[in-house]
């Protein structure tokens, strides 16, 4: 089946959430670091709620009210969103969250997202926050220019991240994705 990617709209905010809750059930476990299912469900399980959805659809309405400052595209698979990249432009511009779904990995479709992002940044100095322990996506944002700015972060007291931040857009390299 196809993936398309496209803006979201206000009655995909369930999906959003859902696809949010399950990437980082997928993505975060960790025994070295104490985080397993019932610590995330503890920490992000409110996303799926009435009130977590109701932040998605207002983002995805404010988003709509100003592209500008505002970014979020979704990875649909038929009727189910199965990624999506979101940032936003303030003193600068912040990427995240960007979480692709297993059935969306290794498709390009990260790619196809990523260049979508650096368009609409337009070159403007970005940065980000990646778990520390989740090399597949360090290396994927290092491929982009990003590099490790030494800043660390314990997210809610265990969750290691690191920051990432690109300055401008990254020489060509052959081994660009």
């Amino acid at each position: 089946m196809d993936f398309v990617i496209d803006t979201p709209r206000v009655e995909d905010a369930p999906a959003l959430a859902h696809t949010l809750l399950a990437a980082w059930l997928l993505t975060y476990p960790n025994q070295d670091a104490g985080i397993d299912e019932a610590w995330i469900r503890a920490q992000r399980g409110d996303v799926v709620t009435s009130e977590g959805i109701a932040q998605w659809r207002e983002f995805i309405e404010e988003a709509e009210r100003r592209p500008a400052h505002l970014f979020c595209r979704v990875v649909r698979q038929g009727d189910e969103i199965i990624g999506f990249l979101c940032g936003r432009r303030d003193e600068a511009v912040s990427l995240g969250p960007m979480y692709l779904l297993p059935q969306a990995q290794g498709r390009s479709i990260g790619r196809n997202l990523m260049t979508a992002f650096l368009t609409w940044a337009n070159d403007a100095p970005i940065r980000l926050w990646v778990t520390a322990y989740n090399e597949r996506a360090i290396n994927f944002y290092q491929h982009y220019g990003f590099e490790d700015t030494g800043e660390r972060h314990l997210w809610r007291g265990k969750l290691p991240n690191l920051r990432m931040a690109r300055t401008g857009p990254p020489e060509q390299r052959e081994d660009q994705p």
